[in-house]
């Protein structure tokens, strides 16, 4: 049986498990998908851990994304931004990647095509640096928006064609862009919104990462002014969709992932 998991702190609302077990029933495969909760200083010694005992992969989340960067070897993209979310074990060395850049571009291609124009990517945490590179690799002009300007700066630093900005840029920015993500928590179980209505416009494909609830005030507000919207499950989706191919090397069943992740959601 091959075995893969999670690592996290909390994890007990973490909705990889029957995203990933819909995949491995869709193709017949033995697996499992498991999920473990280390001590939060130990993060690294969990993916040491899971090498020893020959697990096939590891998801990895909050608040070890960064601190996994010591033990495994990143790919490019992964060193680039800085966090870890995925793990595979090849040939039992731990390799580092980060699918929340590609799950985020996937997503918004599956809704809006070819991407092209300017980006404002609110957030300058974990999502942020990840979604304003994967933009950025994408050919998109990114601009970071962020309540502490300084934190801005340093994530557009890590791309060419990128700028750091206040939120009081929003106004000017956003009504020129062609996509909007929000990478900040803002909407999240509540009616707040991290962009003020009226700076939406119908040529905007809008982001949104949170995805609890699926439809935030800021993709409600987006929908009306005309805008495409892309809720936050299709970006979770698209990460373990990216993570799967990791793994395995085998085509995803992503319907059977998409419905069982959107069963979960619907249901919490």
């Amino acid at each position: 049986m091959d075995v893969y998991g999670l690592i996290g702190t909390p994890i007990e609302h973490s909705l990889s498990p029957p995203m990933h077990e819909a995949a491995y029933e869709a193709l017949d495969m033995d697996a499992r998908y498991v999920t473990f909760e280390p001590d939060p200083s130990d993060g690294a010694r969990a993916v040491e851990a899971a090498a020893t005992l020959g697990l096939d992969g590891l998801n990895v989340t909050i608040p070890f994304k960064e601190s996994v960067l010591d033990v495994v070897d990143p790919d490019p993209l992964a060193e680039r931004i800085g966090a870890v979310n995925t793990v595979a074990f090849e040939d039992g060395r731990p390799v580092g990647y980060n699918t929340d850049a590609t799950g985020a571009v996937r997503a918004l291609r599956d809704h809006a095509g070819a991407l092209s124009g300017n980006a404002v990517v609110v957030g300058a945490g974990g999502a942020g640096r990840a979604i304003t590179v994967g933009l950025a690799d994408a050919g998109l002009s990114v601009d970071v928006v962020n309540r502490t300007v300084e934190r801005a700066h340093e994530v557009a630093a890590l791309v060419d064609d990128a700028r750091g900005h206040g939120l009081d840029a929003l106004g000017s920015l956003v009504p020129e862009a062609s996509v909007l993500v929000n990478a900040t928590s803002v909407g999240m179980e509540s009616s707040e919104t991290p962009v003020p209505a009226k700076h939406l416009h119908a040529d905007l494909t809008v982001l949104d990462a949170v995805y609890q609830p699926l439809e935030t005030q800021l993709l409600s507000d987006a929908a009306a002014a005309g805008a495409t919207t892309v809720d936050g499950g299709w970006m979770l989706l698209y990460q373990g969709v990216a993570a799967f191919e990791h793994w395995t090397g085998a085509d995803p069943p992503v319907d059977a992932m998409r419905q069982a992740l959107r069963a979960d959601l619907t249901e919490n």
